[in-house]
Parts: structure tokens; C-alpha cells; sequence
């Protein structure tokens, strides 16, 4: 059943006199209130109540208010179109229900007539919009701002036709209330003078002033979030400006620390970078509020023993200490002392945290003598801006990181580029000397024999040479992708410089070797290493140091302990040199000083490239000395001396298998 009839439309037809004024919702509310607590304040005769809401959900907010109104009177009426349980029944009051599309849905309705007083409220909404323009394009009102045109009188005659006009709407909807109907139309409408009784004005007064101070309330509280919100956003924006301009988290700190110190009005602000585990960090990003305030840029700022940034970094999360002198939840004790040198009253840590990762920290000091109490909305800034600078941090650590793959990418190519020129030049000019070689044996068959034995022997060391290239970029292949087979055990030391040097002279026998001399006591102890990789390095060491230094010069070789646990061999030369800012250069792949295809010197630029690899797979370090061009050079390696608590005979040493050394020295 659904009636179409604006009960306004009606009681305004009755009433010409009347003249509808213009409400806002939030009116409305405080005008139903201030006429319900009339009655809760009201004498001990019960009036008669109707109510009408527009839906369901609008009465449940009520719904406690009438639980009381209907234990002062039996006459009680609410309507409202059902949303959910919403139905027609008699309880503590009347309650019907009335069709969505009823008329009565677009209105609100409040009637009290007593026996000394009478009132109502009859409202009709007004639409949002005009019924002409698209209702697609209008956008959805506040709810205090929705509009309502109606009256609002304590004209009795003018309440008890309102009343009239709903008991019979509710005689409609429920036809069984007839004789209830019937009795509160006798018992309340029978006397319609016209005419304002005395009315006490108070509870209306009361209400409509509590409800206009709760309104301001309200209002001042969205202010203030609003304020905080759009604070909390300028601080992100300028924090995201920076961000985007420079990749330098310095710059983006010394923005962030001085927006954030006077956004919070703090008397100190720090932001730091560190990780959990690191004992100190220094304080490179200061707010101070007040010239006067110790200042703490470029301090050392503990953090082993910091208990507050131990907890933090901890806890992953903020930790606000209203008043440093009576901190509960973290014993600060073992801070006194800084928290008196640096005059901090309250204190709020925020970590600085990206996915997981501690980054660093953001410290905010109030330094009056008051203690601060720190508010969600403060701490929630704070944060917001902490997780900008954990990105930040993020971004400058990736761009460092492809600056670094950029650099790795440079110098694969240079390698690339060197492998190029060094293969094209190693192993074409082997090939095309055995190539001839060959080519003049099988052309000339009748070529004397020492002729034909000085092509053989060429082309076998051009072979040879050839075999050496081809092996030591395998071997350092294995070496760099971690596929050797260390075979460790206590060897001699004097043994494997022994081999070397007897190596060194086999390969030279036109006595263009410089002299060659070994310094190395026998009484050493051993050292635990893989002795055939010992003698390599040894042999590319001593390659190298000859290949530089004249005929007439000299190569030392010597060995000492080193720090106790180490040996260090020394290989001395009175060669060419290397320039200082080439000293660590030398040991890079393909390295060659003058040059792959401009040189007087053969090689392949991976001999001391495989020694690093070497050395430091044993356990050790390899480093060179230089005074400059044309003044020597000493490279040192170190070997951990092996650990025997019953040395034998011969200082316990264990012979190297010599045939193993030996092959590894030829092949």
C-alpha cells in the first residue's frame, strides 16, 4: 500500500496561514531532540507521540530514545519504510511500516501533544538538484547539508491536525489499531483551541545550544584533521620534489630535516642514516628550533648502546618517550647522561624502513622544561615522511647500483676488446710461423737437415707458445667460476721456489735470464697450500720479473713470516718499474703495459691476473711495490703457514710430491 499525499501538501491546504520556512538536516536533528527531551523532561501525564522516519536506518539510530518515550506513554506511533526487520507490530510502541515509494518517504515528521503543550515538526525534502538537469552529472550531498522545507510550531490547533492527518495514515496502514486510533484522537484532539500555552522553553533552549557546540566541536576537530592532512602532504610533496630533482640523499635530507623540524615545531630534529647492526653513526642532518640548543651535527652519535634505538630497530616500529625522567615502557637509565648533555625532555624515534630493511632513524627532541605528549597525528607524520626517505634511499641505492653494473658492463667490453686484440695477435703469429714452417717442409723435400731442423724446432715452440695462451685462459676460466680442486697440504716452501726457478731456466736456454737468486730459508715452516698452484704462481712471478728486467740485472727471491700465521715471499726485480697509479691495475685480466700489439715483451696479460686468483683461493694476498719507471718492482704474496701442534723432523715438513710440481710447472 503506498500513499502518494505529502502530509505538508495536506496540512498546509488546511492551514493556509502557514508559511513553510526552509531547514537543514542538522536543524531538523536538533529541533526532534530538544521535542523528545520535553518529553522525557515532561510532567506525569503522557502525551501522545507520532514519529516518521524516512527509512529504517534513520529510525535504529533513534530506536533507544522512543525505548524510553514509550515507558512514560502508551501512545506512541513510529513509521518508517522497512530496509531490513523493520515491520508492522505493537511492542513497547507502535511500529508501522509503510511502502519505499510512499510518499510519506520523502518526508519527516514529529508530533507531541500533551495536555499543557503541544508540537510539531512536518518537513517535505527537497531534491538535491532540479528535476531538469542530468541526475548522472549531480553529485552526492553532505548529509547535514540536506534541505527540508516544512513547519515548526507550538500552535496547538496546527499540532492536532498534524496528528489528525497521521492517525488516519496510520488507520490506512494498520486497520487493527482502530480503537487505539480512536481513543487518541479523544483523549488528544478533542480540545484544538488555538493558541500557544505555556510552554517551558528550556529543554529546547538546552538542546539547540548543545547541539550548535557539538557542531563547532566537530567542526574545529575536521579543521584541525584537514589542517594536519594538508600539513602531512606539503611535507610528502616537498620531500617527493626532492626526490625527483636529486638522486643525492644528502640533498634530500637537508630538505626533509628542516621542513620536518619546523612542520613539528620540535626543538631538534636528526635524521640518520644506519643499519641495525652498526655500533655509531655520525650526524650529518640537524633542525635546531633555538640558536642556543647544544647541537649535535657532526657528532658521533652511539647506537650499540642505545636502548631507545635498539628497541626501535627492534620493533620495526616508532617509540614516543613523553618525559625522558619517567619513561615506563623503556628504562632509559643507561642514557642519562646524554639525555642531560643534550637537553631531552620528550623524545620520538621513527625508523626509517624499507620493505623490511632498517635505513636509518628520524629523531625529534623537545627540549622544554614541560614534557611533550606526543599525538597519533604527529606520529603518523613522521612516518609518512620516513617511509619518503626509505624510498629515497632505495632510489640512491639503485642508481649506485647501475652506476656499478654501467662500470662492470665498461670494462666487459674493454675486456672483450682486449681478448680480440690479444688472440688476434698470440695465436695468428704462432699459426702463420708453423704454417710456413710447414708449408717450406712439405714443399721442399730436399732441404738440408739442419735447415729442416731449425723449421721443426720452430714450429714446436710456436706450438708450445700457443699451448700456453689456450692454457691459461682455461685455467683462469676455472678460477674466476670457482671449478678448481684445491688439494691443500703442508708444503715446503724452499721446494716450490726451488721448482719454479729450475722451470724458469729449462724454458730459457740462451742464457738471456737475468740473475736469478733465492733467499729462502730452509727452516721455515710449512705452508698449507696446493703445491702445484704454489709453484704457478711462483713460475708466472718469476716469468714476469725476468720478461721486464735486462740480462745484466737481478731477481731476488725471499720469504719471512708474516703476522705469525702467514709466510710472505717477496720477488724482487731491477726491471722496467710500474708507475704508482698502476700498482693494482697490473693485476687486472688482459693487462698489459705497453699495449697489446706495441710491445717488446710477449704474453698474454693473464699471468698475474691467475696469481690473484691463486693466492686469494689459498687464503691469501698478493700486492706490488713500485717507486716508478725504471726502478724495480717487488710483488709479495702471503700463504697460511700450516697448523702442526707435533712438527716432525725437517721443521715438519711434509715433502711436496715432486713429480706432481714438476708436471705442473711444464704443462
Amino acid at each position: 500500500m503506498s500513499i502518494q499525499t505529502s502530509v505538508l501538501e495536506e496540512l498546509l491546504q488546511s492551514s493556509p496561514q502557514l508559511r513553510p520556512q526552509l531547514y537543514f538536516k542538522s536543524s531538523l536533528t536538533a529541533l526532534s531532540h530538544a521535542m523528545e527531551d520535553q518529553v522525557l523532561a515532561g510532567g506525569s501525564q503522557p502525551p501522545l507521540i507520532i514519529a516518521s522516519f524516512q527509512r529504517e536506518r534513520f529510525y535504529r539510530q533513534e530506536a533507544h530514545r522512543y525505548e524510553r518515550i514509550a515507558a512514560i506513554t502508551p501512545h506512541v506511533y513510529v513509521l518508517a519504510a522497512p530496509e531490513t526487520s523493520f515491520t508492522n507490530a505493537s511492542r513497547e510502541y507502535e511500529t508501522i511500516a509503510f511502502e519505499p515509494d510512499d510518499q510519506l518517504s520523502q518526508e519527516w515528521h514529529l508530533v507531541v501533544i500533551g495536555q499543557q503543550y503541544s508540537t510539531c515538526l512536518i518537513c517535505h525534502e527537497r531534491q538535491a538538484a532540479d528535476s531538469k538537469q542530468d541526475a548522472a552529472h549531480v553529485l552526492p550531498m553532505m548529509d547535514q547539508t540536506r534541505r527540508f522545507e516544512g513547519i515548526w510550531t507550538f500552535d496547538r490547533q496546527v499540532s492536532c491536525r498534524a496528528a489528525e492527518i497521521l492517525l488516519d495514515r496510520i488507520f490506512v496502514y494498520r486497520p487493527e489499531l482502530a480503537a487505539k486510533i480512536k481513543q487518541a484522537k479523544a483523549e488528544f484532539l478533542s480540545d484544538q483551541s488555538g493558541g500557544v500555552r505555556d510552554i517551558d522553553p528550556d529543554p529546547f533552549a538546552q538542546r539547540l545550544v548543545t547541539y550548535l557546540q557539538a557542531g563547532q566541536y566537530k567542526l574545529q576537530k575536521a579543521y584541525r584533521s584537514i589542517a594536519a592532512k594538508e600539513q602531512q602532504e606539503r611535507l610528502i610533496n616537498l620531500i617527493t620534489s626532492a626526490i625527483r630533482q636529486s638522486l643525492d640523499p644528502n640533498e634530500i635530507f637537508k630538505v626533509a630535516v628542516e621542513e620536518l623540524g619546523q612542520a613539528m615545531q620540535v626543538c631538534r630534529c636528526l635524521i640518520y642514516r644506519c643499519k641495525a647492526s652498526d655500533p655509531e653513526t655520525t650526524i650529518m642532518h640537524e633542525f635546531r628550533s633555538d640558536a642556543g640548543l647544544p647541537s649535535l651535527l657532526g657528532q658521533t652519535w652511539p647506537l650499540q648502546n642505545h636502548v631507545l634505538f635498539q628497541a626501535v630497530a627492534e620493533r620495526r616500529e616508532p617509540i614516543s618517550i613523553p618525559d625522558t625522567s619517567q619513561s615506563a615502557e623503556i628504562n632509559l637509565s643507561p642514557l642519562k647522561a646524554r639525555i642531560e648533555q643534550w637537553q631531552i625532555r620528550s623524545w620520538l624515534m621513527v625508523p626509517v624502513i624499507y620493505q623490511g630493511r632498517l635505513l636509518g632513524a628520524v629523531e625529534l627532541h623537545h627540549c622544554q622544561a614541560d614534557p611533550h605528549n606526543w599525538s597519533p597525528g604527529e606520529i603518523d607524520m613522521v612516518e609518512a615522511v620516513a617511509t619518503q626517505l626509505g624510498v629515497a634511499l632505495i632510489q640512491a641505492e639503485s642508481y649506485a647500483n647501475l652506476e656499478d653494473l654501467n662500470q662492470q658492463l665498461e670494462a666487459l667490453e674493454r675486456t672483450r676488446s682486449n681478448l680480440i686484440a690479444i688472440t688476434g695477435h698470440e695465436l695468428r703469429t704462432p699459426l702463420s710461423t708453423i704454417q710456413v714452417c710447414l708449408e717450406s717442409l712439405s714443399s721442399e723435400p730436399d732441404m738440408p737437415p739442419e735447415l729442416r731442423q731449425v723449421m721443426l724446432n720452430t714450429a714446436l715452440t710456436d706450438a708450445e707458445r700457443m699451448r700456453k695462451l689456450i692454457q691459461d685462459f682455461i685455467t683462469l676460466s676455472r678460477l674466476e667460476s670457482g671449478r678448481v680442486e684445491w688439494h691443500l697440504e703442508p708444503i715446503a716452501l724452499d721446494e716450490c721456489v726451488n721448482l719454479a726457478v729450475s722451470s724458469i731456466r729449462t724454458r730459457q736456454t740462451d742464457g738471456a735470464l737475468p740473475h736469478i737468486s733465492a733467499q729462502v730459508p730452509s727452516e721455515l715452516p710449512p705452508v698449507r697450500a696446493d703445491g702445484e698452484r704454489v709453484v704457478e704462481v711462483l713460475s708466472k712471478l718469476l716469468d714476469n720479473a725476468c720478461k721486464f728486467t735486462q740480462p745484466e740485472g737481478e731477481v731476488v727471491i725471499e720469504a719471512k713470516p708474516n703476522g705469525g700465521k702467514m709466510l710472505e715471499v717477496t720477488i724482487t726485480d731491477t726491471g722496467r718499474g710500474i708507475e704508482p697509479n698502476r700498482l693494482e691495475t697490473v693485476f687486472d685480466r688482459f693487462y698489459q703495459e705497453e699495449g697489446a700489439l706495441r710491445r717488446t715483451a710477449g704474453g698474454t696479460g693473464l699471468g698475474l691476473a691467475i696469481c690473484r686468483q691463486i693466492v686469494k683461493g689459498l687464503g691469501g694476498q698478493i700486492w706490488a711495490e713500485s717507486d716508478g719507471r725504471d726502478k724495480g718492482s717487488k710483488f709479495h704474496f702471503t700463504l697460511p703457514i700450516a697448523q702442526d701442534p707435533n712438527p716432525p723432523a725437517n721443521n715438519g715438513a711434509k715433502k711436496p710430491p715432486r713429480g706432481r710440481l714438476k708436471r705442473a710447472t711444464l704443462s
